[in-house]
């Protein structure tokens, strides 16, 4: 049996692969919310978490440079 936060971990890697970044930012953001108090992400869970806004970040910055291109 899976644990809610596995479960969530998962739906990451899913959206990571499906390359819908908003919805891994959601997905690891509930395990980020699942965490008790002195409680830290794992690696492997810092790296998602890493990639998921790294993508977000990224894919809002090339929108805002074509804007910019575009009103010149």
């Amino acid at each position: 049996m899976t644990t809610e936060r596995e479960a969530n971990i998962y739906e990451a890697k899913l959206a990571e692969q499906a390359e819908r970044y908003d919805e891994m930012v959601a997905a690891i953001k509930k395990v980020a919310a699942s965490l008790k108090t002195g409680e830290g992400l794992s690696v492997e869970e810092r790296n998602i978490f890493s990639v998921a806004y790294k993508n977000v970040i990224g894919s809002r910055r090339a929108t805002r440079r074509t804007d910019r291109r575009r009103s010149r």
